[in-house]
């Protein structure tokens, strides 16, 4: 099995690389569709209802994500601290979900007499995480900073969101840790999603064509 990790900001084009990967055949798992559901999880959510109050907690008693995220990202100390809470409660569940499927399709490959299946972590902080050393290649996504901030505009992330997202991202690990990661591996490759779509798909195309058992 090959699997290929990406890293990049908030609003760079991770899921548009990793939605190309699985129009090619890749499996992607998705660490936050899978943090998602596990805040669905009657323990986790209980978790966080009891470390954040009932004020968490949306009409129809699911986790309101937006108010959640509203307490976790920010500038001051205060909201530094909520956020390590809130990983302590949801990081280790996706990082078991994502070793179950990763051991589901390791399995499988082994049944089919395959070597070729290529399984994709589109994990937002996947070197703070480890994940990059779990990873055959890494693909570091890259777009112009007015592109990403107009796309985050569009989704409805404010001005003070996306500064406090990318304060979060830059203290786990950021540019530095992830140019470290790439730097240090014979299989790192660059997806610059500034352009258009099939731009961006074309590269992830050459990439597929480059890892690809021949």
């Amino acid at each position: 099995m090959i699997t290929i990790g990406i890293i990049g900001r908030i609003g760079a084009g991770k899921s548009t690389v990793a939605r190309r990967f699985g129009e090619r055949g890749a499996r992607v798992i998705d660490a936050d569709a899978i943090a998602h559901e596990v805040l669905g999880e009657p323990d986790a959510k209980a978790e966080i209802v009891r470390h954040f109050g009932a004020e968490v907690l949306a009409p129809d008693g699911r986790i309101d994500r937006a108010r959640l995220a509203r307490l976790v990202f920010g500038p001051a100390r205060v909201h530094h601290d909520a956020l390590a809470a809130l990983e302590a409660i949801v990081h280790p569940r996706v990082h078991r979900r994502i070793e179950l499927e990763l051991a589901a399709l390791q399995e499988a490959e082994r049944d089919a007499g395959r070597e070729d299946i290529v399984a994709v972590l589109d994990v937002p902080l996947l070197v703070r995480a480890g994940w990059d050393k779990a990873c055959d290649c890494l693909v570091f996504v890259e777009c112009e900073d007015h592109v990403r901030r107009e796309r985050l505009s569009r989704r409805g992330v404010s001005a003070d969101q996306q500064a406090a997202r990318e304060a979060a991202w830059e203290s786990s690990s950021g540019a530095a840790g992830a140019a470290a990661a790439a730097g240090s591996r014979k299989n790192a490759f660059t997806v610059d999603t500034s352009g258009d779509l099939s731009y961006t798909q074309a590269q992830v195309d050459r990439i597929l064509d480059t890892v690809l058992p021949r």
